[in-house]
């Protein structure tokens, strides 16, 4: 009798939250900031003509004037290798950095309007069949304007006394782990 009671409440419960939770259309949100248009700067697939370097540390520059001081300094820069002899046959794109054909992958910029792929092969990595690029996008929009603790704005503070009354209720001790409920 016991099963029989906690089935038929289980399932009535579960038929509650389903039943009053779904709603097909929501309120409408406010309206958004206004958009930007936002240019999005890529290279072509290319490969390198030669690796420069040792044994360890390969590397080969590529011209990319796109990047600029701009771009960089406020902007994305996503690099993607298409290597030969990878576990996929050349057939998958790897964003980097990444770890491929026992070795990492990664790229950087040394200066403006250039980038650099480099890898840790022992032997130098393939020309053939070894491809990369680039994408670019400009960040016109500054998220964050200051390094001011969350603790510190009014908005976030956090209200103790609502939480001692929920571990109250709750007879939760995690939110205030060094504290005891009593009655």
């Amino acid at each position: 009798m016991k099963t029989g009671f906690r089935t038929l409440f289980l399932f009535t419960a579960i038929s509650a939250f389903v039943l009053s939770g779904c709603n097909k259309e929501g309120p409408v949100g406010p309206v958004g900031p206004a958009g930007q248009n936002a240019t999005v700067y890529y290279s072509e697939w290319f490969s390198p003509t030669a690796w420069s370097g040792s044994s360890g540390n390969w590397y080969f520059a590529a011209t990319a004037p796109d990047l600029t001081e701009g771009i960089v300094e406020s902007g994305v820069v996503l690099a993607y290798a298409w290597l030969a002899d990878d576990v996929y046959e050349g057939t998958s794109v790897r964003p980097l950095p990444a770890y491929a054909v026992g070795a990492n992958w990664s790229f950087l910029i040394h200066q403006y309007g250039s980038i650099e792929f480099t890898s840790d092969m022992f032997a130098p990595p393939l020309t053939n069949g070894n491809k990369f690029r680039f994408i670019a996008i400009p960040g016109p929009i500054t998220a964050l304007k200051s390094g001011t603790p969350r603790s510190r704005c009014p908005e976030v503070r956090l209200n103790r006394e609502a939480d001692y009354r929920l571990t109250r209720i709750f007879l939760i001790t995690l939110l205030l782990p060094f504290s005891r409920i009593t009655e």
